[in-house]
């Protein structure tokens, strides 16, 4: 065979892989069938001593350069104009809608990353430029093309201009983090880095990522409006975003504002708003430009996700398994709607990889609820000093223990921090729920009663609670009713309510259906743990080491004198979804993830995180991402909330 031929066959079938696995998010062929054909093309290109403009070998081993060249855009790319107040939305809304009353709009995702055009002739990728000043951007050609999901050619032979958003996805940031001793502050930084870099082998180990959404110019004049648009890029294999809506009243676009807004951090992207663009190209082309903007799309902005502010102190925190969390005291600061004045540092290791000090400046987020957290460094000033790990558990003064990277207190059974984070954990909601028992509460029981092991709950008396300082009538029948009512829990609640090292929620409900009943749970085997799906080896040593302490097992004998009583799992596999396996994407109106997730699960059912060959329904709500596209690809019956209830009922 020609060796042209054998390289052409070679590329369509890599490039159509390619496209399968990054694209559709459904890899066809596994890393050494793919290996064996990429090792092949670039034999057979290294022997002949000639390559294809699109081949995919011209995504690596690309020389370093010394500077990036600057180069006019054919056509001027625009930055949008900003609202951050849906007020003044409203006015730029109602504006355009006074001159084209019958105008409907594209709402978009407004990406956070790098903008970059790409320029395609006779359907082969030759140029990549950034964005620059919107007049003269870089060329960034060889450090683009190390993204494995834009395509190196496309069916369409004409000259077009492609614009999109190069990003790196906020689980990819985490692994990077995980293998670098030099994190990366933030994926936007993460991603505008990579691509600036004169080394495209750097770019490469990032694992950007590139969403399409523009087509800045088309030789043929074929597209006509924001939906074309990206029938077009789809139809040429771009990556486009699922998160697109043709919109007609403002009602509808506030509420789809606030559900992006209230969900945005469920998302691997990170988008700093959304975008209204006049689906109709006419209408655009009337409005036109003024000299910055067009005026026929708007950027609305969310309240901003991340900060600076300086480092005033650190306070080393114990938890329940003993493990040692230092916290930043900060300059307070206004971020997602709260004043924030503490943030997390995970661990000292994550304060020496990060190069924080007392008196720095550094980068805080805020991922809705969840507490805040430093991103990294931002500057350091005269006043910075080296944050000290202490040498023993500031809550009882005993020695500490290095574990990997986590620090311990060594002195589980007589910390006084351990021993109340305990308590606490086993009353939460997601344990035994015991209802109106905050850390203040288990606060007073240790100091007043002596509390020092679950099981003394069920010793008090309405006279004790009585005692303490705001316990009034109401209040202590309350919480006396909640503590002796929590007596017959539910085997996962349990299992997470034991506190056992490794275990969160979605283990215990794992254990719990594997091995029905408690007594099957204590008893089991290193070997019969490991058996259980998503059980790793440390979590089973943990349950193991668990149960091998007498201690545990007296609390275990006293809790059961108090008549606690856990329930069989009542999950046998029986019910109109045994055997079925479950996806669920969106927002629905009027189930939770969790409640929807029960409702399956207490039928039979089984519910995982991603879209596979092996799923049988994705239940699908409001504002739904990449898993329904999968869905569809792969033929996975899609349900709405509404076919749910109907199978439920």
């Amino acid at each position: 065979m020609d060796y042209k031929l054998r390289m052409r066959e070679l590329i369509k079938q890599i490039n159509e892989h390619n496209y399968n696995y990054y694209i559709l998010d459904n890899p066809t062929i596994s890393d050494a069938e793919y290996d064996k054909l990429l090792d092949e093309l670039m034999l057979l290109e290294k022997q002949n001593n000639f390559v294809f403009d699109d081949s995919p070998s011209k995504r690596v081993g690309a020389e370093v350069i010394s500077n990036f060249e600057k180069e006019p855009h054919k056509v001027p790319l625009y930055s949008l104009d900003k609202r951050q107040s849906i007020d003044e939305l409203k006015v730029w809304y109602d504006d355009i809608m006074s001159k084209y009353p019958d105008t409907k709009f594209s709402f978009e995702y407004k990406f956070d990353g790098l903008t970059i055009t790409i320029l395609y002739e006779n359907g082969i990728f030759k140029k990549a430029m950034t964005r620059g000043n919107g007049i003269i951007g870089e060329v960034v050609t060889n450090q683009v093309k190390t993204i494995k999901s834009i395509p190196l050619s496309i069916p369409f032979k004409q000259t077009v201009i492609v614009q999109g958003e190069a990003i790196m996805l906020k689980s990819e940031l985490e692994k990077y983090n995980k293998n670098n001793p030099e994190p990366l502050k933030n994926v936007r930084n993460a991603a505008a880095g990579a691509i600036r870099n004169l080394n495209p082998q750097v770019t490469k180990e990032r694992n950007l990522d590139m969403y399409f959404y523009a087509v800045p110019y088309i030789e043929d004049d074929s597209i006509h409006s924001q939906q074309e648009v990206f029938e077009f890029l789809k139809q040429n294999k771009f990556k486009v975003h699922s998160y697109n809506k043709i919109v007609d009243n403002f009602d509808e676009i506030t509420k789809l504002i606030n559900k992006v807004d209230k969900e945005k951090e469920k998302i691997d992207i990170l988008i700093d708003g959304i975008v209204l663009k006049i689906n109709d190209f006419n209408t655009c082309k009337e409005l036109g430009h003024t000299s910055r903007f067009p005026k026929f799309a708007i950027a609305y902005k969310f309240a901003p996700q991340e900060l600076t502010s300086k480092v005033l102190d650190v306070k080393f925190q114990v938890g329940r398994t003993g493990k040692i969390t230092p916290l930043a005291i900060i300059e307070p600061i206004f971020l997602s709607g709260a004043t924030i004045q503490r943030a997390t540092l995970n661990n000292y290791s994550d304060i020496k990889r990060k190069k924080i000090k007392i008196n720095s400046y550094v980068y805080v987020r805020r991922s809705n609820e969840v507490i805040p957290e430093i991103m990294g460094i931002a500057s350091d000033t005269a006043e910075s000093k080296e944050i000290e790990m202490p040498s023993v558990c500031p809550s009882c003064g005993q020695p500490l223990k290095q574990e990997d990277i986590e620090t311990f207190c060594t002195n589980y059974w007589g910390c006084p921090a351990q021993i109340k984070k305990r308590i606490v954990h086993y009353c939460s909601k997601d344990a035994m729920n015991i209802e109106g028992v905050s850390e203040k509460t288990i606060d007073a029981f240790y100091n007043e009663f002596s509390i020092r092991y679950p099981y003394q709950l069920y010793d008090l008396t309405k006279n004790d609670l009585l005692q303490l300082e705001k316990f009034k009538d109401k209040k202590t029948n309350n919480v006396y009713e909640n503590i002796q009512n929590s007596k017959n829990p539910t085997l996962e609640k349990f299992i997470y309510a034991l506190g056992i090292r490794n275990i969160g929620k979605k283990t215990a409900k794992d254990l719990a259906k594997y091995f029905k009943t408690f007594e099957n749970f204590k008893n089991a085997t290193f070997e019969q743990l490991v058996e259980v799906e998503d059980i790793a080896e440390i979590t089973a040593q943990s349950i193991v080491d668990f149960f091998a302490d007498k201690k545990n097992l007296e609390n275990l004998d006293e809790l059961k004198k108090r008549d606690v009583v856990v329930q069989e799992s009542k999950n046998n596999g029986t019910g109109i979804f045994e055997g079925k396996t479950f996806v669920l994407t969106g927002t629905l109106d009027n189930y939770t993830r969790e409640q929807a997730t029960f409702e399956i699960e207490s039928r039979g059912g089984k519910v995982t995180s991603s879209v596979s060959k092996n799923t049988d329904y994705l239940l699908a709500g409001e504002s739904v991402g990449s898993k329904y596209d999968k869905a569809m690809s792969l033929g996975v019956k899609i349900i709405d909330e509404n076919e749910f209830v109907n199978m439920i009922k």
